[in-house]
Formats: C-alpha cells, sequence, structure tokens
C-alpha cells in the first residue's frame, strides 16, 4: 500500500511539472481522483487548445469579446473605483475620503477579470490587456502591506451590521475569504494568459497574510489568535486549489483542506434563516454531511472544492459525504433544468421533493455551481452521470441566464412564469450572476475532452477543432456535429503517427429511460431511439463502461468515428411526491428542455393541456427561420385548450427553454397538465373580453389594463390568480381607466372590482364616472339617488346613471386612500340597454 501511495504522489507530480493542466478551461486546472482500481490520472483539455465553432458556445464567445466583457466592466465600474479610493487612503495616512461601504461587490470585479484574462489566452487583445494592467494596478494599491485586501474594513467604511467592527470579526457575512477566492482565480488566469505575475504576486501576498492570521497568528488580528474560522460563503477553497495548482506550493492546498475540515468543528452559527447553521453548511464537519442543505451556491462551491481536494491528495476523505450529497441532490432537490435552490429567501434548498416551479428560485450562479461541482465528481470517479448532470446544468438553467443579446441577464430560472414577469436586467446590484455567466462562458471549450493514460473521454459534444496529448503524443481531433440541436457528431483522428488508445464517447442519460440521472425524473413516453458507432463507415459495437462507449484500436491519421444519438421528442414525468408536478409533463429533446411561451401560442399558456399522455408521435420539428430564436428548433404537439363551456384541440409550439423571454414578456410554462382542470381559462383571449378596449393613466409594470375587460367574477379583492390593472408604485395619484365601448350604447349601470392588496396598492378613498362632452372634456356622471360611489371590498361597486346615458366611452376616475397608496381594479362590469 505504501508502495502504491508514494507511485501515486510521483505520477501526480510529474503531471504537475511537465504536463500543462487544465481544469475549467486555462485557469480552472485540476486532476482527477486516483480511483482505486487504476490510479490514473484524469487532465481536462485546456480550453485554449479546443476552438469551438459550434451552434451555441461560439456566437456567445464572441458576443463575449463584443458586448458582455465591455458591459461587465462598466457595471464594476464602482467596485474598481472603492478599489482605488482605497488605494488613496492607504497612500495618505487616512486622509482621503473613503468609498461607500459595500461587502461583496470587489468579487464581481474579479470574475469579470477572470473571464477577460481567459478571453486573452484564446485571442490575445492589447487594449483588454492595457486595461487589465490598469486594474491590477488600482488593485496593488489597495492592498495593505501585510496582504489585507478589503476595501471596507481598510478604509473604516464599514456597515457593521454585514462586515463586523473589525477585519475578520463577522465571516459568517462580510465575505472577505470569498472576496479574496475570486481574486486568486482571476490572477492564476491572468497569470497563465498573459506570463504577467503582478496579480498573481497580489494574491499570493493575500494567501500568505489568510495562512497566518486564520491558522497561526498575526498580532493586528484577533489579538494574535489564529482566528481558525471557515468563512460563511465558500469560495477561497477552490481559489487556493487554483494557486496550488500554478504554483505548485502545497501550502495552499493544506489551506484549502483545512478550511473545508475546520467548518463545522471551530464555529457554529445559532440562528435563523441566513444565520442559521444549515444556511452556510456549518451545521456538521463535512465529511459527516449527507444532505444538501442551505444557500445553493455556498454549497456546491464546497462540494466541488471537496472533491477537487480528495482528488488532488489521493484520499477519500469526503466520498462518503459527496456520495450521499450527490444523490440527496439530483434524487429529491434538483429541478429538470439542473436547478438548484427552489427556496428564495435563503436562495438555498427546500425540503426533499419540494420543488415549485412559479415559485422556484434556481439562481443562475447555483447552474453554474452545479456545473463546478458535477465536472469535479467526474473527474473524482470517472463517470459519465456526472457529466450528464454538468450538462443538463449548463444548456438549461446557465445559459436561460443571460440573454440572447449578451448583455441581460436573469438572477432566478422559474419553469413558469405569468405574463408580465420580471424581464431580464441588464445588471443587479448583487451581481454575482452576470458576472460568473462572464467567466464560465470562455471555459466551455475546457470541458469538452478529458485525457489519461492510453484514453481521449469525449465529455461534452459540439464543433470544434482540439490539440491535445495522449501518453505524450500530439494527437489532432476535429468534431463534427450541431449537438445539441441534432445528435450524430463525427469525429476526425489526427494521431503524429499511428497510435493505440482508447476512446471514450459519453452516451448520455436522456438517450435510455430518463432526461438526466437521478429518481426524480423518468420518460412518459414510448419513443425510444438506439445510438450507434461507426469507424471508417463501419458499425462497430463498443463495450460501455461508466456510460462512456468505448473503442479501442489503433488509430491512424484520418480515421473518422461517427456517434448518432437519435433525438426523437420526449415527455417526462416528475416523482408523485413532488405535488407541484403531478398530473404535468415536460417536453424534451437531446439535451434540452423545452417551453410554451405566449408569443408563439396566442395567449396565456396556463390554458393548454394534454388530454392524458403528450402525443410524442405526431410531434413536428421545425427550425425557426427568422426573428431573435432564429437557428433553434421549435417542437409543436397536439394539445387542447381549456374553455369556459369546455375545451378545443389547439398546437402547442415550444421553443428550448434556455431562450424565454428574449422577446416578450408573455407567459411561459415548462409542465404542462394531463387533464384539463390543471388549465385555466385565458380570459385575456378576445373572445373572453369585454369592450373594444380600455386605457389608464398608468399601469404597473407585470400589470394589465387589459385586466378591466375580462369577463369574469374574481374571488375577492386580494384575488391573485388573475390579471389586474394597478397604480403601481405611483403613490398618492389621481389615476383615470378609461372603457372604449366601441360604439354608443345606452349605459344602464357601471359595477368596479377594486383590489386591495393591504399593503401598497388599497381600495380607493373615493372614485367616480366621467363621460366626454361635444368638446370631448370629460365631465362626471350624475347617478341615481339611491346609489353611492361606495369603495367595498369583495365586489363590484355598482353605480346607475340619474339619466339616460348614451356614450362610446367611460372613465372611472379614482382618487388613493392616502399619500402612500396606490389604486387598482381586477374587474369592470358595464351593462347595457342593448
Amino acid at each position: 500500500m505504501a508502495i502504491r501511495r508514494a507511485a501515486r504522489r510521483a505520477l501526480i507530480k510529474f503531471f504537475l511539472r511537465n504536463v500543462v493542466l487544465a481544469y475549467f478551461a486555462l485557469s480552472e486546472r485540476g486532476l482527477a481522483h486516483a480511483m482505486a482500481d487504476d490510479a490514473a490520472v484524469v487532465l481536462l483539455t485546456p480550453f485554449h487548445q479546443v476552438d469551438l465553432h459550434d451552434e451555441i458556445w461560439a456566437p456567445r464567445i464572441r458576443l463575449l469579446q463584443q458586448r458582455t466583457l465591455p458591459h461587465a466592466f462598466r457595471n464594476t465600474s464602482e467596485a474598481l473605483e472603492g478599489l482605488r479610493l482605497c488605494g488613496e487612503f492607504l497612500l495618505n495616512g487616512g486622509q482621503s475620503p473613503p468609498p461607500p461601504p459595500h461587502r461583496f461587490r470587489d468579487s464581481d470585479l474579479y470574475k469579470v477579470m477572470e473571464g477577460a484574462a481567459l478571453m486573452l489566452k484564446a485571442e490575445p487583445n492589447v487594449d483588454l490587456e492595457a486595461q487589465m494592467d490598469e486594474i491590477i494596478d488600482v488593485v496593488a494599491r489597495a492592498q495593505k502591506d501585510d496582504g489585507y485586501l478589503y476595501v471596507a474594513h481598510i478604509t473604516g467604511a464599514i456597515n457593521e451590521a454585514e462586515m463586523g467592527p473589525r477585519a475578520y470579526s463577522y465571516l459568517l457575512h462580510s465575505h472577505e475569504l470569498y472576496n479574496m477566492g475570486h481574486l486568486y482565480e482571476a490572477a492564476v488566469a491572468y497569470a497563465e494568459a498573459t506570463g504577467k505575475t503582478s496579480l498573481l504576486e497580489i494574491a499570493e501576498k493575500n494567501a500568505r497574510h489568510v495562512q497566518r492570521v486564520f491558522f497561526e497568528g498575526d498580532p493586528p488580528y484577533n489579538d494574535g489568535r489564529p482566528v481558525n474560522q471557515a468563512p460563511g460563503h465558500q469560495e477561497i477553497e477552490l481559489g487556493l486549489v487554483k494557486l496550488y495548482l500554478h504554483t505548485e506550493n502545497r501550502q495552499y492546498l493544506d489551506m484549502a483542506k483545512r478550511f473545508l475540515d475546520i467548518r463545522g468543528v471551530t464555529f457554529i452559527p445559532d440562528g435563523r434563516g441566513i444565520d442559521a447553521p444549515e444556511y452556510a453548511q456549518q451545521h456538521q464537519p463535512v465529511a459527516r454531511q449527507r444532505k444538501a442543505v442551505g444557500h445553493a451556491v455556498r454549497a456546491c462551491y464546497m462540494y466541488a472544492a471537496m472533491a477537487e481536494v480528495d482528488s488532488l491528495t489521493g484520499k477519500n476523505d469526503y466520498g462518503a459525504a459527496l456520495d450521499s450529497i450527490w444523490h440527496d441532490i439530483v434524487d429529491t432537490k434538483m429541478h429538470i433544468s439542473g436547478g438548484l435552490g427552489a427556496v428564495p429567501n435563503i436562495e438555498g434548498f427546500g425540503p426533499s421533493y419540494v420543488l415549485p416551479n412559479r415559485d422556484a428560485y434556481l439562481e443562475t450562479c447555483a447552474g453554474v455551481g452545479n456545473f463546478l461541482f458535477n465536472m469535479r465528481m467526474y473527474l473524482k470517479y470517472r463517470d459519465a452521470m456526472y457529466v450528464d448532470v454538468a450538462e443538463t446544468a449548463l444548456y438549461n438553467n446557465c445559459l436561460a441566464g443571460i440573454g440572447l443579446d449578451g448583455a441581460s441577464f436573469f438572477y432566478p430560472n422559474p419553469l413558469d412564469a405569468p405574463a408580465g414577469h420580471a424581464p431580464r436586467a441588464s445588471w443587479f446590484g448583487t451581481a454575482c450572476c452576470p458576472s460568473n455567466l462572464s467567466r464560465l462562458i470562455p471555459k466551455i471549450a475546457g470541458h469538452m475532452y478529458a485525457t489519461e493514460p492510453g484514453r481521449l473521454s469525449c465529455l461534452l459534444y459540439g464543433s470544434n477543432d482540439a490539440e491535445l496529448e495522449i501518453d505524450g503524443s500530439p494527437v489532432a481531433l476535429s468534431q463534427s456535429t450541431c449537438y445539441p440541436l441534432h445528435g450524430a457528431v463525427k469525429l476526425e483522428v489526427n494521431p503524429q503517427a499511428a497510435q493505440e488508445f482508447e476512446i471514450a464517447l459519453r452516451i448520455p442519460t436522456w438517450v435510455g429511460e430518463q432526461f438526466v440521472p437521478g429518481k426524480l425524473y423518468r420518460y412518459a413516453d414510448r419513443n425510444s431511439a438506439i445510438w450507434t458507432v461507426s469507424v471508417n463507415g463501419k458499425p462497430v459495437v463498443p463495450e460501455v463502461k461508466r456510460g462512456f462507449a468505448v473503442v479501442a484500436r489503433r488509430w491512424s491519421p484520418g480515421d473518422q468515428v461517427e456517434l448518432d444519438l437519435p433525438m426523437p421528442v420526449r415527455t417526462n414525468q416528475c416523482l408523485e411526491r413532488v405535488e407541484s408536478n403531478q398530473g404535468r409533463q415536460a417536453v424534451s429533446r437531446g439535451p434540452l428542455l423545452f417551453s410554451a411561451e405566449e408569443i408563439d401560442n396566442g395567449g396565456d399558456v396556463a390554458r393548454f393541456f394534454f388530454a392524458g399522455a403528450a402525443p410524442v408521435d405526431k410531434a413536428t420539428v421545425m427550425t425557426i427561420a427568422e426573428g431573435p430564436l432564429a437557428g433553434l428548433p421549435q417542437i409543436t404537439l397536439p394539445a387542447k385548450e381549456r374553455l369556459p363551456d369546455g375545451s378545443r384541440p389547439v398546437p402547442l409550439k415550444l421553443v428550448p427553454y434556455f431562450a424565454w423571454s428574449n422577446r416578450d414578456r408573455g407567459s411561459m410554462t415548462t409542465w404542462v397538465g394531463t387533464r384539463a382542470e390543471l388549465a385555466h381559462v385565458d380570459l385575456l383571449r378576445p373572445e373572453h373580453l369585454n369592450f373594444a378596449g380600455a386605457s389608464a393613466s398608468h399601469t404597473a409594470a407585470g400589470n394589465t389594463v387589459e385586466a378591466v375587460r375580462m369577463k369574469h367574477t374574481p374571488q375577492s379583492s386580494r384575488d391573485t390568480s388573475i390579471r389586474r390593472w394597478t397604480s403601481w408604485p405611483q403613490r398618492g395619484q389621481s389615476q383615470w381607466v378609461e372603457i372604449d365601448l366601441g360604439e354608443a350604447r345606452a349605459i344602464r349601470s357601471v359595477g368596479v372590482y377594486f383590489y386591495d392588496d393591504n399593503g401598497g396598492v388599497q381600495l380607493p378613498d373615493a372614485w367616480h364616472l366621467s363621460t366626454p362632452n361635444d368638446q370631448g372634456a370629460w365631465t362626471p356622471v350624475a347617478i341615481y339617488n339611491t346609489d353611492s360611489y361606495s369603495t367595498s371590498p369583495d365586489d363590484y361597486n355598482t353605480v346607475r346613471p340619474a339619466a339616460p346615458l348614451t356614450t362610446s366611452r367611460l372613465r372611472i376616475e379614482l382618487t388613493p386612500r392616502s399619500e402612500s397608496t396606490c389604486v387598482g381594479i381586477l374587474s369592470v362590469n358595464v351593462e347595457t340597454a342593448d
């Protein structure tokens, strides 16, 4: 056993010194776990050795260069300005003004810098490199001589409730070490991209400082006692591993492991919500944890670090924990999109099988974390099922987080949304998601292939040309495919000379009986297909090991391998224990989840249902020819539309989920009911509307004045199951809603059903009707002497004209209850004599 461990250490040392390692493209480098059965080392091919020209990632890399990175640098300018002011503060002995306090915005800048560094390695850019050097100079001036780098505590511009009174006094939420982890990752990426070490020197200076303060004792900090506490937000562990892989300084790997091993040991918070011990996975030592709990991003960063540290140390200290946690996620807590963290208020994991669709959070960063975790699990165990989960999160949750314009983003990623839903934002006050995408996109190429002695593994598919090494010999590889839109994959293999090795082709889980690994989802249809492999045009039957079809032979230049992964339309059903998906089905094709949007389906998509199982045998797939979604597939399935008095057959059109909300803010759904009672009548369709039209003085975002035209009776004044009109946020301002009857009508009565959320929108203080006179001016309507302009909740407040009234237009004029409230209407009922 000792000989085996020594051999393993020697092998790892050899690769660290003699092979260009890559994990998460250039800067996210890593070694796989030394497996108990063969002690092989697995290397991801560096991203800059893989030139993508596929239909999904290559266009986004171009957008990253042209739009996303410039946009991201502009939106992290406040962080840069804070660092500049910090540098001046240090230079002037504390005599210059400090910046406003902020905990974590520097991390967003560091993530964008990492993305920029990765792009520089792929494609040198003099202007971008000069910009990076200027930023690095600002960062250097903001660092104290002892290595500490945290603007708020250096300048004294602190919010004590968020950062604590002193450095490292409130690690639960200060983000001091979280920021540094992202700095370390950016530093390694820039050093490897340019050969320049200025940012790396800043990172290492800080890492030495952290070692002293946390594990040795440093008099200016914590009264000289070692802090010996893990951070509230994990990330420094991953950054330290990056530093170790780049510098070969074992201290950094030891620090990463120590931060993992003291979590839930030296400090356990005592509180609720974001102060609960489970929130930041501090409830138990990490090796004893068995369930995914708390903040999903923090959790995934920690799980990823556990897998990587195990791999690099050649140990299995966290194996039992990782295996149990992974199954807890995929068997009970992962949405079909690969999204994690269903609970909004903690951005984290909820109870098992609680997987809502409309109210799901599924932060984009959690999707990134799921990808990071599973790719590291692949490197630890070399099983394709981990890549399958990573791919699901990548193509669905992560990709949905960035708009097709490259400069608009989603923070949460629900699987169902009403019309008028929150739009994609150009940036966020908490901008972790867009900055995370800025560094993720360049790394995708570095996850296409992995090599180990005698073997090349194809992990992800997409057209590319790659240069890699197998057993020290160069091998050129060219992949041609339209994946993930189509499943035919062709590889041309060009070793420098004829060479024996294995090519392992990942056979995704979605080809078989379910869309993604785990116990939560399985196909509901029988639309099965059989994958095939051929070499130089001749079919072969490869052995399947751990999800890979393995073809072993002596490869010659020009040899071709063809993998056919058929992509029929599939329907998915969920485990019955998931209440939100009972009686519902989701549509997928290949690795892509599909959703129905209002813009393609003439109204609210909640009105659709399948009469039993979705008839996938009658599905049609076409390529969208024009518009923002041009080139993407659209699936059409026979469905039914629920009507007030029954239903009728209609076609239901679906597009890839990742592309939703790029055209308008109409309704969207992913899980479609299989019976009528799970659908809703679309009260905004023309046949369900009163009047010819409606308009208003102001309509709140996400509301519609068309709500006043709907033919229905609300359940109450607080009915949120239907659309509404409100004047939010125009507090204290009088408003009007105008009804266009289309032609002159004799009015008998008008009833108004007010909306009241008992908060910012309440019943009006007063209201009245007006009609236009001959000069076009609006004049009040006199009402019947026993009527009054009442403002009762939960009912139509109805008035009748005092004298015969014929008009084509009516205006409802409303006065808010107070200076702090707005007004709202759920429905208007106009009774006419004709």
